[in-house]
């Protein structure tokens, strides 16, 4: 599974500045259920709903990438994103921003490598067992993921508010990099696709 928290735990700690460390939590558990429950989806049925929606990978990757490059761009710019706000809490005027869906959850933990993987890892099950393998390991890594982020989540009470500020700022600026890679990926992606498809 390409399931990385410990490279999310930079960004999940600039995103979160004014949160307390149970808010952070909460975040975090959520986000880990999320992407648990995407992968597991596409564990089950990925191929069938991409195809009935005629949705690509690399059209997957292009979207992704985009929210994340929002994200980031409001992280180097200081700004509450308007990506991570719903409806909802505008209206309400509160100021909790929800970062656990999105980015957290997709694309950072499940994002298009982790679903083309598990859309891969499905099709080359032979058996029962191995599909059975296959649903257990999804949330067992994003348990493990959950207690990455929690321990994270805990010690970040030791750091200032200057040091978190800058550290929003790098991260929006490497977050900016991952999503332009994510386009960059898909778009070669599309390319050896438009190769391989023989002409009519």
């Amino acid at each position: 599974m390409i399931v990385d928290p410990l490279a999310a735990v930079p960004a999940f700690l600039a995103m979160t500045p004014n949160d307390m460390p149970e808010q952070r939590v909460r975040t975090a558990r959520l986000a880990c259920c999320v992407a648990a429950g995407i992968l597991l989806a596409f564990s089950i049925a990925g191929t069938l709903v991409f195809k009935v929606l005629g949705i690509t990978m690399p059209a997957f990757q292009i979207a992704a990438s985009i929210v994340l490059l929002l994200v980031a761009l409001d992280m180097l710019r200081a700004q509450r994103s308007r990506v991570q706000e719903t409806h909802e809490e505008t209206k309400a005027g509160t100021e909790k921003t929800d970062i656990a869906v999105t980015p957290l959850a997709i694309p950072m933990l499940a994002g298009p490598g982790a679903i083309s993987t598990t859309i891969l890892l499905q099709n080359e099950a032979k058996d029962v067992p191995q599909h059975i393998a296959l649903y257990c390991c999804i949330p067992m890594v994003l348990l493990a993921s959950y207690i990455i982020l929690r321990i994270a989540a805990r010690g970040a009470r030791r750091l200032n508010p200057i040091a978190m500020s800058i550290a929003a700022r790098i991260m929006g600026l490497l977050l900016a990099a991952v999503a332009i890679q994510f386009m960059l990926n898909a778009i070669k992606a599309f390319r050896l696709e438009l190769i391989s498809t023989p002409a009519m």
